[in-house]
């Protein structure tokens, strides 16, 4: 089956907001353009429906598809394959950067009549909060986790236990705090980086093999990583610094 191109993925996500019938079948009408409102078929037009490859003709899988939507799904071309297992857990973010951009321009609130202008706009909030959380390694294995029904963001139970690893988060912690300029922060900088390559590495590996357990504790662990890179980044001589655990 031929793959769904973004402008009728948008076209079809606009119209799944409108009530469905389920009587309704395959020779039924397409979609507007524009709006969720359907127009009565000729008989030509249903002969035409009936035998066509047209676009129209294939939103009806997509359709099938809506109420097992993830945020990949919003994304078919930089993101064919889907989540993991099926797909990996390393995305290449400027190929989904590019696509983002692209619905964004389709879904646009003013490129839509003003009775279909909500719902456009419900559609642009969905699809910036998916690309938020996949071009996130840290957001993104923690939605990842939520779809099997672990929840790693706001579980206070969730934090590492080791003692060596807790060790080295607060000894860095520390090394920041008496940094005298920002080229005392070069080599952490470059340490932390490579912590949170091999975070991503493990968790790609966890998510291949289904292993939710080693990706609970990784993605617990890259929390910690990611945050001392934002204390990096937003270092001031003298400011204290606030990991999260």
């Amino acid at each position: 089956m031929r793959s769904i191109r973004p402008a009728f993925r948008l076209r079809a996500a606009l119209a799944s907001e409108a009530p469905v019938s389920p009587l309704r079948t395959r020779r039924g009408p397409a979609p507007c353009l524009l709006c969720a409102h359907h127009t009565t078929p000729s008989k030509s037009s249903r002969r035409y429906q009936s035998t066509s490859t047209s676009s129209f003709a294939r939103e009806e899988p997509f359709k099938a598809q809506t109420q097992s939507q993830t945020h990949y799904t919003f994304f078919p071309t930089s993101l064919p394959s889907g989540p993991p297992p099926y797909g990996a857990f390393t995305i290449d973010l400027t190929a989904l950067k590019r696509e983002f951009l692209q619905l964004q321009s389709r879904a646009h609130p003013d490129l839509h009549t003003p009775a279909n202008k909500n719902k456009a706009q419900a559609l642009s909030a969905r699809i910036n909060e998916a690309y938020k959380t996949l071009q996130n390694p840290l957001l993104r294995a923690q939605y990842l986790l939520s779809l099997r029904g672990i929840e790693v963001a706001e579980d206070e139970t969730a934090k590492v236990e080791d003692p060596e690893l807790l060790m080295e988060v607060l000894d860095t912690r520390e090394r920041i705090e008496e940094a005298e300029s920002e080229e005392d922060l070069l080599e952490m900088k470059t340490d932390n980086d490579a912590r949170i390559a091999g975070s991503e590495a493990v968790l790609e590996e966890a998510f291949r093999t289904d292993d939710m357990l080693v990706a609970k504790s990784e993605a617990v662990k890259l929390r910690y990583w990611i945050n001392i890179k934002e204390s990096l980044d937003g270092w001031e001589k003298g400011k204290p610094v606030v990991l999260q655990h």
